[in-house]
């Protein structure tokens, strides 16, 4: 029920400044016509925030949908708990509490009272245990489920073993009502125009290509904390025209990346804007196909890395706002669970030319006398990076990349299809390698797992979500296994301690960066926003904190 990793955390994206201004044009008259028509009363401005990857809209708002649209996870559906990476606290929702049992073996929520769907009909315990029916059949997952008890205003997940990432892994899972799913045909193609949930903003009031308006859910459960009159999404084809309607003053919310952002948006009105990107989001990875030669080598992995230069990776592809990563494939959101001693003792995370071809060398993968290497086979080596065409930060990344390899005698070519195509290839295993957005969950147990537990392993052919490099550590399979089953944090981080270890050892993946969570807001119309000094959520408008956000700003008066 959420959507691939790449498209949750908002990025750059590009196409042409011609057709975001296009767009721009129709989108920021809408703006400015509602603007003005609310100029003495901040009190009925929609709160308006651009969606720098969607050219248009269609009218689904199904959270099962390849592409969903904006604001279905954040707006119109509620989980029972919160996590915000921010300041590493859980905030209870839709649950009011929880408790695991002391066997490690069930967690049961408890559902808070008075919350209604949007239709006005209850929130009740059946609807938890139905929700994670319906997203197991369409999606799979949780295999550790045996099934969920409903019970009065408590609801009983019961696992097949000890399974302490449990708690986020469902409590973090949007919740749908079963009076209405239940009864469709298809759920999973259900175009849901009409979407019943518990979230602040569910009624779509109207619905256009390039925009549409979410108002007020009727029977919210905090209507004390609806202050805004309601939400205006507008589609562009990329960060141009986003860019520029931000620029403009056109937008309230600006949830992408903005180059030279002090100077493009901030200096516009340094009373009124700001932005704020924590390092808490994913490890941004270079992910290689481990199915296919030579990078099913370690060497080659460890070399490839070796030869990239982090410094230009960030500094060009990310405007210098990203962290370089390291050899515990760690990101910002881990800083109090990095293992020090290989964090501290990192080689193949560092830029080192010399390294690198030795390492080639030394592999058996020789350069020719044009400088080039060759495969043992003979033949070039050579391969893609592929990156969907309206990602340009990302794209940047993959170019500095492919100069980089060059260096070594290693040929990339930059493969930049739309994102659909990209996606394509890397769920059925037939992409050579590619920058993707990794798992981020409150504890590392899912990124380690996504990474190199063989349980997540697909065949080629075979559809995959996670593990797109399909890597298996039968080492890092039984430490996983230690760590799922052990409740107590002291006894998971050495257990983590160890996981890094192994990571370093066996380089599953190449990370690049600690993925920056893009925001910036101008709090001309509304105030309340997270700020780093006021950490209560992050500032994108895809992650699970992103309804802490709805339900604290107001009108300005």
């Amino acid at each position: 029920m959420t959507q691939p990793r790449f498209f949750r955390a908002a990025r750059i994206t590009a196409a042409g400044l011609a057709v975001g201004a296009m767009l721009l044009t129709g989108c920021a008259a809408n703006v400015n016509k509602a603007n003005s028509n609310d100029a003495g009363s901040n009190a009925s401005a929609l709160l308006t925030i651009p969606r720098e990857d969607m050219g248009t809209f269609v009218q689904n708002f199904n959270p099962f949908a390849p592409t969903v649209n904006p604001m279905v996870q954040q707006a119109i559906y509620e989980s029972l708990l919160i996590f915000n990476p921010a300041n590493g606290d859980t905030v209870p929702w839709l649950a009011t509490e929880w408790k695991a049992a002391d066997d490690g073996k069930s967690v049961t929520f408890t559902l808070r009272d008075g919350v209604k769907w949007s239709d006005g009909q209850p929130l009740v315990a059946d609807d938890v245990a139905y929700t994670f029916e319906l997203q197991k059949k369409i999606k799979g997952g949780f295999e550790y489920l045996d099934g969920v008890t409903a019970e009065g205003n408590k609801v009983t997940f019961n696992f097949n073993k000890p399974w302490s990432p449990a708690l986020y892994d469902v409590g973090q899972l949007t919740i749908l009502p079963k009076h209405i799913w239940s009864t469709l045909a298809d759920p999973e193609k259900e175009a849901n125009a009409k979407p019943v949930g518990t979230g602040p903003y569910t009624e779509v009031d109207s619905f256009q290509a390039q925009s549409f308006v979410l108002k007020k859910n009727p029977n919210y459960w905090q209507p004390e904390k609806q202050k805004i009159a309601g939400i205006k999404m507008l589609a562009f084809a990329g960060n141009d025209g986003a860019n520029l309607a931000a620029a403009n003053g056109d937008v309230d919310w600006a949830p992408q990346y903005i180059p030279n952002i002090e100077k493009t948006f901030v200096s516009k009105d340094k009373d009124h804007r700001q932005y704020w990107f924590p390092p808490t989001g994913a490890m941004i990875n270079w992910q290689l196909n481990t199915t296919k030669a030579p990078f099913n080598d370690v060497d080659v992995r460890k070399a490839l890395s070796m030869a990239v230069d982090r410094d230009q990776v960030t500094k060009i592809g990310m405007s210098g706002y990203a962290q370089p990563g390291d050899c515990t494939g760690l990101s910002g959101n881990y800083e109090t669970w990095k293992n020090s001693a290989v964090k501290d003792n990192c080689t193949w995370t560092n830029h080192d030319v010399q390294k690198a071809n030795e390492l080639l060398d030394k592999a058996g993968y020789a350069k020719g006398a044009d400088g080039k290497r060759t495969l043992k086979d003979g033949s070039p080596f050579e391969f893609k990076i592929s990156v969907g065409a309206s990602s340009s930060d990302w794209l940047s990344v993959a170019n500095v990349i492919a100069q980089n390899l060059a260096e070594v005698g290693v040929t990339a070519k930059v493969d930049s299809p739309d994102w659909a195509a990209v996606v394509a290839g890397y769920e059925t295993g037939t992409f050579d390698s590619g920058i993707v957005w990794s798992a981020n969950d409150p504890s590392p147990y899912k990124y380690f797992n996504t990474a190199m537990g063989s349980a997540t392993v697909k065949p080629v052919g075979t559809k995959t979500f996670d593990n797109y490099h399909r890597f298996g550590d039968t080492k890092a399979d039984a430490l996983l296994a230690q760590f799922a089953a052990e409740s107590d944090q002291s006894k998971q981080k050495d257990i983590a301690n160890k996981l890094q270890q192994e990571y370093s050892d066996a380089a599953p993946l190449v990370p690049l960066f600690s993925g920056p969570e893009w925001g910036a807001f101008n709090d001309t119309r509304f105030t309340g926003w997270p700020t780093q000094d006021n950490p209560y959520a992050t500032l994108s408008v895809r992650a699970p904190t992103t309804v802490l956000v709805l339900t604290s700003l107001e009108p300005r008066k």
